[in-house]
């Protein structure tokens, strides 16, 4: 007679597998961490420190990008402070915060070789 709750011989026999069985169940997990790692979170780290420093280098006359899209030029920097004051029109001044600024824009020289690959 047939008993579904009896465990069959089969089933019995598999887990003698031991430790070797263990390291290779575990094995693909430590795998997908380490790519998830070099190909996520390691370079998502190195954005965010490269991001921190360009905000530690900002000086006046700087012309900045915001979260919000709105092209500025910093007029003072606060040392020790979080905030910067920037012109966003003649004579319209305004106070930032340094986490809002996204980018430095850079003036592109008219004989560089980049502003010629753009032109044509």
């Amino acid at each position: 007679m047939w008993n579904p709750f009896a465990i069959s011989v089969a089933h019995a026999q598999d887990a003698a597998g031991g430790a070797a069985g263990i390291v290779m169940q575990i094995m693909p997990l430590v795998l997908i961490f380490v790519v998830f790692y070099f190909l996520l979170i390691r370079p998502q780290q190195k954005k965010m420190k490269e991001h921190r420093e360009m905000l530690t280098q900002l000086k006046r006359n700087d012309r900045v990008v915001t979260a919000g899209g709105i092209v500025a030029t910093i007029t003072k920097v606060k040392e020790g402070s979080d905030e910067i004051e920037a012109e966003i029109a003649p004579n319209v001044r305004v106070m930032l915060v340094r986490g809002t600024i996204t980018s430095v824009v850079r003036p592109q020289a008219a004989n560089d070789q980049g502003a010629a690959a753009k032109t044509s």
